[in-house]
């Protein structure tokens, strides 16, 4: 028998598939910036986060990894 939680585990958090959606819509890291009303640092934080949990180099390896898994629709 399965057990009751059913939900889907993330790899991504909220802050940082925010990032990455706005990241395939071509946006950059400045205008991703502006958009969330955080930092150019804090954009790129979390993309290495995400390239770390990922263990992929590179923001185009992330995206498509990401697409892969689900975390992201284009």
């Amino acid at each position: 028998m399965m057990g009751t939680n059913n939900q889907k585990k993330f790899i991504l958090t909220n802050r940082e598939r925010e990032v990455f959606e706005l990241l395939v819509k071509d946006k950059t890291t400045k205008e991703i910036a502006m958009e969330l009303y955080i930092s150019e640092k804090t954009v790129r934080n979390h993309i290495s986060n995400v390239m770390q949990k990922l263990n992929v180099k590179g923001r185009s390896q992330a995206v498509v990894e990401l697409i892969r898994l689900g975390e992201i629709k284009i």
